[in-house]
């Protein structure tokens, strides 16, 4: 049977094509080689690679063969490029052939966070009459682009996503035995922290400031003296974090999740989550602690101000203020009685955040917006 007849036999059957079956009948001059909408992702398996596979997973339930994600872009040459990280835009865009309709993610990012920062924000400006869109994570984000020139029709707010169905608070048994695997012993408040905050991808003894290991280190501290903290690591590069750790005499662990399932067990001990960044896109840890029930304390960063009512899903406190973190955890921490309304509230507001409804939004607002989907 010829291709040409597999084609026509599967087509009204409404089959999606592999990628083998379809670069099988690019060949034969019946199908473009790739879906219409390839989406860059970072080698490294962190929340880049997450962001664009997640993405593509659910655009493709809603509309077959629509997404792909790959880490080389120079496979790109037509239909809709998506960057996940701006920097990969901007090292790879004026390579890429102008039959392309160029989208780019911009996450964070501020001329303050140093002079490599600055430099990259000018050529990324330099760049946005080439971009058809640029997705930015947060309304605060939103606004900082368009406050440096960039055209507001030009910049579609859509969150990173979250997946709400593995993110999902635990039962007492699972809290308890997860509490018992970590040693964390009865009556302590166990604060989670899994993001990478040291440079590079080793040990991480340098640290990387603008995630703000020094503040979650003072933060810890000054509340040990009220209460008798436990802190639960995840994340690569956190030697900074424990050399401090053990410094200061506060009982840790550290678990590097081998995947996602893992991740998501990481939370059930928690009764705290700490986001002490200076500067964020998500973080990605901030919708997981909100999905599985755990409160969190944020600084005024990324996607926070958009998610948290402060006092009703969480809590909201200006960059590097360790006094105002200890005050709102200690807050947080004596809600017994409002405890489970505020976490039932922050798992329903995260819910804009599930994958499935950020992958409808990049269909409808971003891709199909540009022509390239029927």
């Amino acid at each position: 049977m010829s291709l040409r007849s597999i084609a026509s036999r599967l087509k009204p059957l409404g089959y999606a094509v592999n990628a083998y079956g379809r670069r099988a009948l690019a060949s034969a001059g019946l199908a473009p080689a790739h879906p219409p909408v390839g989406l860059v992702i970072e080698r490294a398996d962190w929340a880049i690679r997450w962001w664009g596979s997640f993405i593509a997973e659910e655009a493709n339930k809603v509309r077959p063969d629509t997404a792909w994600v790959t880490t080389n872009p120079s496979e790109l040459t037509s239909g809709v490029v998506e960057f996940g990280s701006q920097y990969q835009w901007v090292e790879w865009g004026r390579y890429l052939s102008p039959d392309c309709h160029f989208v780019s993610t911009y996450f964070h990012g501020k001329p303050e966070d140093g002079p490599q920062v600055a430099r990259h924000i000018d050529a990324f400006l330099a760049s946005t009459p080439r971009l058809s869109r640029i997705v930015a994570s947060a309304t605060l984000v939103r606004d900082r682009l368009v406050g440096w020139g960039v055209p507001p029709e030009k910049v579609a707010v859509i969150p990173i996503g979250c997946e709400t169905n593995r993110f999902l608070p635990p039962s007492q048994q699972q809290r308890l035995a997860a509490r018992e695997r970590f040693g964390i012993r009865p009556g302590e408040i166990a604060i989670g922290s899994f993001q990478k905050d040291g440079d590079g991808w080793g040990a991480g003894d340098v640290p990387k400031l603008i995630k703000g290991p020094d503040v979650f280190l003072a933060a810890v501290e000054r509340l040990s003296k009220d209460l008798p903290v436990f802190v639960l690591l995840g994340g690569p590069a956190r030697g900074y974090v424990k050399r401090g750790l053990e410094r200061l005499g506060i009982r840790y662990a550290y678990h590097y999740a081998p995947d996602r399932d893992e991740l998501a067990k990481l939370y059930h001990p928690l009764d705290l989550y700490l986001v002490t960044s200076r500067e964020e896109g998500g973080p990605m840890a901030l919708m997981e602690s909100m999905s599985s029930h755990v409160p969190v304390v944020s600084t005024r960063v990324g996607m926070a101000p958009d998610l948290i009512t402060d006092g009703v899903t969480g809590a909201l406190v200006e960059v590097g203020d360790v006094e105002a973190i200890a005050r709102r955890a200690h807050a947080l921490l004596a809600l017994p009685n409002r405890a489970a309304a505020l976490k039932a509230a922050a798992r329903e507001a995260v819910m804009v955040a599930d994958w499935s409804i950020v992958a409808r939004r990049h269909i409808d607002e971003v891709w199909r917006p540009l022509g390239v989907l029927r």
